[in-house]
């Protein structure tokens, strides 16, 4: 991994010169916008074979909608004007309109049919999303290999090949899985795989290593580049994290609000930005964690005693376990009033299986072992009547606000729901929904918006309310800014910090992005295959860590932040 890092210049100048300067696509004068607002402007650009295109900017910018308008997967109210030409096609009739006939529409979505998967292919930001989950891997895998044509006597080998070129261990024990039973690495895998099955001429990554730790996202990067060279595609990536496509791009676009601010080739843009938006992407400062005062006599909210976790692996013929799966096992800590414990380690390594242990949301399969007490109580002792009322103690933010919250709730009613349960009056829950957003930003204009009306950052902010106004004890934050862009985990961050000094709330923040659990934590757990490997005072983890898988996870968070 780290000699990847070491020799990224060397391969970006090998790639450079594999570049093809005959243009597989072409994008001209790229608009799209409703009848009351421009949300893309004349966006033109050309990739060429071998070549990687990366447009960045923040939420909102108008990356995702530009590349879902080259497959015509936009909703009918948007308007598309453009001139977008394939090489092997000519030009696709991406262009649309609300007044467009049902005859036209027809005739266009068949056309665009022929390119989506086969000459464009996309690789989608949530795999788990994007993949069916009541299908195996291979079932979805030889779907996309029967429709480019593979005959039935090769597509067992065939997708043995894909999930071998995607770096899949065992391809054939996984054949079987459904994506639940994957990590977020592999079922990102299985998603490339399924687009390499039709070998597209161009590939689009929609921000690929969203929530992935730092040497994955590194290692899917990294085989997106090789597949790219080896299958002779070209790449369109999409990213809010301008650091981390710089390595693996050969030209950038920066956008904001729709807008083309700043392009070129990636060295250049890097070493001499124009704006100042652009030089805000490159360099983030999350601040620090709050001053703990020594001298105080703090509590410990939460203790942690031997929990272990284990889910079912094999059945029995009569439907009892006679195979567990240890997923966490005997970890022990302490996290005090008012401070932050930030957990990190990479995907599937029982991060998030330990923040549903301690807000008691695993499901009943599961088997939990050991102590855990949050505020003097043992949740595992209580009933499910004395759990409800318990849980206004500690409360969870989920990585997807939009997938955690319900998009037929207006955020007065997502944020209110748990006063609801109290009992609390009409009057009572608004003044108190009211003063969450405000805490957290919002403007009281916000109340009655939807979801789909706000930005990314927007949506974790009410996430972020709606834990907030039960005055909980403890806040589990899991991957909370891992779908923002960088000036809005900036915010986020910030906010958070203020939030903690006002409430004396503590947090447990599980992160795969080291820069910011040093700007919030004051401790950090690492953690390997369900176990804790170090437990160590953010400062001292970072000038000195001790075990060699904390060493790898700092050095790699280090030379991604630094990396020039």
């Amino acid at each position: 991994m780290l000699d990847t890092l070491n020799n990224t210049q060397s391969e970006s100048l090998a790639r450079s010169s594999e570049v093809s300067s005959n243009p597989v696509l072409m994008v001209n004068g790229l608009s799209i916008y409703t009848d009351h607002e421009v949300l893309v402007h004349d966006l033109s650009y050309q990739i060429n074979r071998g070549e990687t295109l990366a447009i960045v900017g923040e939420s909102g910018s108008g990356k995702s909608l530009s590349s879902l308008a080259l497959l015509g997967l936009l909703p009918q109210d948007l308007q598309v004007e453009a001139q977008v030409e394939l090489q092997s096609m000519g030009l696709l009739p991406i262009n649309q309109n609300s007044n467009q006939s049902m005859k036209k529409q027809a005739v266009r979505d068949k056309q665009l049919k022929a390119v989506r998967g086969t000459k464009i292919a996309m690789v989608f930001q949530e795999p788990m999303t994007a993949l069916n989950p009541l299908h195996t891997v291979g079932k979805q895998i030889a779907e996309s290999l029967r429709m480019a044509g593979t005959p039935k006597s090769e597509i067992k080998p065939r997708i043995i090949e894909l999930l071998n070129d995607v770096n899949i261990n065992d391809p054939e024990s996984k054949l079987n899985r459904y994506p639940h039973e994957l990590s977020g690495g592999q079922r990102q895998r299985v998603m490339i795989a399924m687009t390499l099955a039709q070998n597209p001429e161009v590939l689009i990554a929609d921000e690929p290593t969203t929530a992935l730790d730092v040497s994955l996202q590194h290692e899917i990067l990294e085989l997106l580049n090789r597949l790219k060279q080896q299958h002779g595609m070209a790449m369109l990536l999409i990213s809010h994290d301008l650091n981390l496509v710089r390595r693996y791009s050969d030209k950038i676009i920066v956008m904001q609000q729709g807008k083309v601010i700043e392009r070129g080739d990636s060295d250049t843009l890097f070493h001499n930005p124009q704006t100042a938006y652009t030089k805000l992407l490159i360099s983030q400062n999350f601040g620090s964690p709050l001053k703990i005062n020594a001298s105080e006599d703090i509590s410990a909210v939460v203790a942690v005693k031997q929990l272990s976790v284990a889910f079912p692996q094999k059945k029995s013929l009569l439907g009892g376990v006679s195979q567990w799966m240890p997923a966490v096992k005997d970890l022990s800590f302490d996290l005090n009033q008012g401070t932050s414990l930030g957990i990190v380690g990479e995907s599937g390594s029982g991060k998030t299986t330990i923040a549903l242990a301690l807000a008691r949301l695993l499901s009943q399969q599961a088997k939990v072992s050991g102590d855990i007490i949050i505020d003097n109580v043992d949740i595992n002792s209580l009933s499910r009547k004395e759990l409800r009322q318990f849980r206004s103690n500690i409360q969870m933010v989920f990585q997807d606000p939009f997938a955690s919250i319900n998009p037929r709730f207006n955020v007065m009613q997502i944020v209110e729901e748990g006063l609801l349960i109290r009992g609390e009056s009409k009057t009572q829950r608004e003044q108190a929904v009211l003063e969450a957003l405000v805490t957290v930003n919002l403007p009281h204009s916000f109340a009655y918006r939807y979801p789909h009306e706000l930005s990314g950052g927007q949506r974790q902010r009410v996430a972020l309310a709606r834990a907030l106004i039960m005055r909980p004890k403890v806040i589990i934050l899991d991957e909370p800014t891992s779908a923002l862009d960088s000036s809005t985990q900036v915010e986020v961050v910030q906010l958070l910090r203020d939030i903690q000094q006002q409430y004396q709330i503590s947090y447990i923040f599980i992160s795969h992005d080291l820069n910011v659990v040093q700007a919030l934590c004051h401790n950090i757990m690492v953690l390997k295959a369900g176990e804790c490997v170090e437990f160590a005072a953010t400062e001292k983890l970072f000038e000195a860590p001790q075990h060699p898988y904390s060493k790898l996870l700092i050095d790699t968070s280090v030379r991604s932040k630094d990396f020039g």
